[in-house]
């Protein structure tokens, strides 16, 4: 890995004077130099908003660091209000398509998800609102996505990317951005893209169907595949989706249905009135029945709903089971949310070294598909090395997460999506550190403060257990100077260079990070 910094760094220095005398006296910070383990556990949230303004100026297009729900609720708004087509209760799962009119956006419970988790500061890109993407039809482009992605090079802070509405992109799409993001991660190596499976609900079985090859190897997920390892090293992706409890099925009643599908649904329960009255004779029962179902499609207010709603809810199995079908189809969500906070929960309780795997997602039920070891194995080491990783229920245990490959699963150095986040999080917090050199001489003296603040960063990690060996040679080595890291050539151009090896698998087997900064002041 080669990464290059020509960034002129800050000089942290104040001057005092005073009335009373003549003296004068400069402040320079001690720590100048002094390498600070970089923030880990901060996503890049890229999706569709109720709006998005902030102090009264539209801030689409732009990332914003948000720190709670209340606090994203106040710029982006709220959670879409979503309408199903209503059709028979044996319809394969899950019950209830979507009405085109009114699209489930999953920013928002997404991001329940993602504080539910442990999740703290994130970032929030609304590519625009719900009623833009409605009033285009419903459609989901890949143009938006691509746009956003452009522009985020110069974005330090997160370190994960997540985008939850992307799964409704046509499947072409959808491998495009896959693609596009996962090279924006490669161009910026401060980033690790958490992909969602497209259709991830249904069973990878072979058919025609599966989301994961799609039937014949090369469609579903291993649509990304074309991008080779030096990109796919920076993609993480997991299966199946999750039935979740982010709405509560006390929130939901008929007005979820779509209003073309009401009059069926006032039919179908008309007929259970009458099916029950047929078995069980109540005057009552079959005029108080009769009575809801007429004046479901009418306008009420939301006093009047509810009374309909409970009143239905009582007195009618099959609205119950609708009911509860709705409130499965609105929770089955993608996990990338909910990954991006247990990669947070988990850089806080056991360090960003730590694999994000055999634990548990909170708030969620259980994985919309039950695999077997045959079914996760095909999945998380596939000959072509694009590893998903599988989230399972144990007996005894519940659901885990039960991996932590990246989707260069055939890499030796990139297989474990720990091991590159660690690198990402060296990597961010020596750079950030190099760039306050960017005035000193290019001489004996700034090598060896150089030298020392990195060996002093990397010898704490070691000790953290970041970096492996039984002694600080074996889990790093820091390489700076004349003849060693740099040339007479490099000097005369001012052109500062540091080499430094670190051991993430093996004591003493080396990943290679080269470091360039430009500096201002000649030797």
């Amino acid at each position: 890995m080669s990464i290059q910094e020509t960034t002129p760094g800050v000089v942290f220095a104040t001057e005092h004077t005073t009335e009373h005398t003549a003296e004068y006296s400069a402040e320079v910070a001690s720590f100048t130099g002094h390498v600070v383990q970089a923030a880990t556990g901060i996503p890049l949230f890229i999706g569709y908003t109720q709006t998005a303004t902030a102090d009264g100026k539209s801030v689409v297009g732009q990332p914003i660091s948000i720190t709670s729900l209340e606090e994203y609720a106040r710029i982006f708004g709220g959670a879409a209000q979503v309408e199903y087509d209503y059709v028979s209760l044996t319809q394969a799962y899950p019950p209830y398509a979507v009405n085109a009119a009114t699209p489930a956006f999953l920013l928002y419970p997404g991001l329940q998800m993602f504080f539910s988790n442990g999740g703290g500061t994130c970032y929030v890109l609304s590519l625009g609102t719900y009623a833009g993407v409605i009033s285009n039809g419903s459609v989901f482009s890949k143009d938006a996505y691509t746009a956003a992605l452009a522009g985020l090079a110069g974005l330090p802070e997160p370190d994960t990317l997540v985008l939850p509405d992307a799964v409704y992109l046509a499947l072409d799409d959808w491998a495009s951005v896959s693609q596009t993001a996962l090279r924006l991660c490669s161009e910026t190596q401060n980033l690790v893209y958490i992909l969602d499976v497209l259709n991830g609900y249904l069973p990878s079985d072979g058919s025609s169907k599966d989301p994961i090859t799609g039937g014949t190897g090369n469609g579903g997920f291993y649509k990304v595949a074309g991008l080779g390892e030096d990109f796919n090293q920076y993609g993480v992706s997991y299966y199946p989706w999750l039935n979740t409890n982010v709405v509560s099925v006390s929130a939901i009643d008929y007005t979820w249905i779509s209003a073309a599908s009401l009059p069926q649904f006032s039919a179908d329960l008309a007929t259970e009135a009458l099916e029950l009255f047929a078995l069980q004779p109540a005057d009552k029962l079959q005029t108080y029945l009769t009575t809801l179902v007429d004046t479901l499609t009418q306008a009420a207010d939301p006093a009047t709903v509810r009374q309909r709603h409970l009143g239905l809810q009582a007195a009618s199995p099959l609205y119950r089971q609708t009911m509860q079908n709705l409130a499965t189809s609105v929770n089955l969500l993608p996990p990338s949310s909910a990954m991006a906070g247990v990669y947070t929960r988990n850089d806080a309780t056991s360090g960003v070294f730590h694999a994000p795997a055999n634990t548990s997602i909170i708030d969620a039920v259980s994985p919309a598909v039950m695999l077997d070891d045959s079914q996760q194995a095909k999945i998380n080491v596939p000959l072509n090395g694009l590893a998903v990783n599988a989230i399972r229920v144990f007996p005894n245990f519940g659901m885990l997460i039960w991996g932590a490959r990246t989707m260069a699963g055939n890499s030796d150095d990139w297989r474990y999506v720990n091991f590159k986040r660690i690198v990402i999080m060296l990597d961010k917090s020596i750079r950030t550190a190099l760039k306050s050199y960017a005035f000193s001489a290019n001489d004996n003296s700034t090598w060896s403060a150089v030298t020392a603040s990195i060996n002093s960063f990397l010898t704490a990690q070691w000790k953290a257990g970041c970096l492996v060996g039984s002694s600080p040679a074996e889990a790093f080595g820091v390489i700076m100077g004349m003849g060693s890291s740099m040339t007479a050539e490099d000097i005369l151009q001012g052109m500062m260079r540091v080499s430094i090896k670190v051991a993430l698998t093996m004591p003493a087997e080396f990943i290679i990070l080269e470091y360039e900064q430009q500096v201002l002041v000649p030797a």
